[in-house]
């Protein structure tokens, strides 16, 4: 684990509807769903609660690019939402490519025997969940973080 940063992260999946998130342990060995916030309920309030609760030391954000790597209106979504974050918390954010993370996450719940319609509260968190071991695993291999660090907003001076 040459190069790896100890500490907790939290995964979030950012969806138009629902933000699912999900959470590391602190030597990076799992990732775990923790909740879905509804988009409507104050998801940065709920997130910077959570980041405290468990002492995170960093977001890890889903960038939903096409399969071809291009910007889509969720793209835009995600980026918005990462940025409002980094605002509005002291703890970095990182924004990862989650391309197929819902995919994996959707045939992952129908191989437990979960209907899509039944899945539809937890699919977020199970998103999350695939994109941030992804990101662990990429960190554990390479010695540096996955994805890009969102700059936190600077004020005027």
């Amino acid at each position: 684990m040459s190069g790896f940063r100890r500490g907790v992260r939290l995964g979030v999946d950012v969806g138009k509807v629902r933000v699912g998130v999900a959470r590391s342990d602190p030597d990076g060995l799992l990732a775990v769903p923790v909740e879905t916030v509804a988009r409507a309920d104050e998801p940065l309030a709920r997130l910077l609660a959570l980041a405290a609760e468990y002492g995170a030391m960093e977001f890890v954000v889903g960038l939903p690019l096409n399969l071809s790597g291009g910007d889509t209106p969720s793209t835009t979504d995600a980026r918005t939402f990462a940025a409002a974050l980094a605002a509005a918390s002291e703890v970095p954010v990182r924004m990862v490519d989650e391309r197929l993370s819902t995919v994996s996450a959707h045939a992952a719940l129908r191989g437990s025997g979960r209907s899509q319609r039944s899945s539809r509260s937890i699919v977020d968190q199970v998103a999350a969940v695939v994109f941030l071991q992804q990101a662990l695993d990429v960190e554990k291999q390479t010695g540096r973080p996955a994805g890009d660090r969102i700059p936190p907003v600077q004020e005027p001076v």
